[in-house]
């Protein structure tokens, strides 16, 4: 399988650094037997949205492309941080595009395992009714 590894921490002032989540992901990756094809890190608060985030705009670029199978990422707070209704969004664009997704320290969130369908019912359920709340204050 052709994987791409997706690493984020959110500033280089605190002594944060990619290279551990990469370590890790690419070994992760040689015992699964996969190719890693590519690496995307990225520097920046995942409460940013895509467009404030150029290698995360750059991910989607290359999965409808097809130029791999699968987007491995540490855990999904690296991803992003945007809440529910965004993550899902991210995650179905993925999906849509037919690739796979994985979390390295979050078991269930793998759409290439048996609860793929589960996750993503759950994730939606979680955006919608953060979606309600949201519009419930506004209301207020």
């Amino acid at each position: 399988m052709r994987v791409a590894i997706y690493c984020r921490v959110s500033t280089k002032d605190k002594g944060q650094d990619t290279a551990n989540q990469l370590l890790q992901l690419q070994q992760f990756c040689t015992r699964q037997d996969w190719t890693v094809v590519q690496v995307y890190k990225e520097e920046v608060s995942g409460r940013k949205s895509e467009r404030d985030r150029e290698t995360f705009r750059q991910v989607f670029v290359d999965a409808s492309k097809r130029k791999w199978d699968c987007l491995l990422f540490w855990s999904l707070d690296r991803l992003t941080r945007q809440g529910a209704f965004a993550t899902l969004k991210y995650l179905s664009r993925l999906s849509e595009l037919g690739i796979g997704y994985k979390s390295y320290t979050e078991e269930y969130l793998n759409t290439m395992g048996v609860f793929g369908d589960v996750i993503i019912s759950l994730l939606a359920t979680l955006a919608k009714q953060e979606a309600i709340q949201a519009m419930e204050e506004a209301a207020s």
